[in-house]
């Protein structure tokens, strides 16, 4: 087997290479595309990565913020084709005995930037670090942090008072 650290050429090194992290594409790909779509956006990106594997370079990532890099393109590629919002229904609520905020902050989510939804789905869903989320949107960790924030700040003013 090749190694560990980059694709290998072969399919079984690859599918090898990428089982560790496919838990977090399938998270994502969920988050950003919704019940209807995640699975083509998780094939769509396993398809991608293959094609790319060649890329991939060990020095500038990780192989878990590589991947999520490409989910990400593919879930935003899906959107743009779909034009759908990636609310689905309450599975993907954050946990918590309050099913009623708990759907308003999806909605609420739904309604950000396509950049922002992003980095609240990398950060506070998969609970990657900043740092990280940096990486996969592909950007300085203050401008991870500021998009953060921004969202934040989207989320409370369209939650309103009764969240606060």
């Amino acid at each position: 087997m090749g190694d560990p650290a980059s694709p290998a050429s072969g399919e079984q090194d690859f599918g090898t290479w990428v089982r560790p992290h496919w838990a977090a594409m399938s998270a994502l790909a969920r988050r950003l595309a919704g019940v209807s779509d995640w699975e083509d956006v998780l094939q769509e990106s396993l398809s991608a990565a293959w094609r790319k594997r060649a890329q991939f370079d060990p020095h500038r990532g990780t192989p878990r913020n590589w991947l999520l890099a490409i989910t990400a393109d593919q879930a935003h590629k899906n959107r743009r084709r779909r034009r759908a919002a990636p609310l689905d229904g309450v599975e993907h609520a954050i946990p918590g005995n309050d099913a009623a905020l708990s759907l308003d902050l999806e909605r609420a989510i739904a309604l950000l930037a396509p950049r922002q939804r992003l980095a609240v789905t990398l950060r506070y869903f998969l609970g990657l670090p900043v740092a990280d989320v940096a990486t996969v949107m592909g950007c300085a960790e203050g401008t991870a942090k500021s998009t953060l924030a921004d969202a934040r700040d989207r989320i409370r003013s369209l939650l309103g008072e009764d969240y606060r």
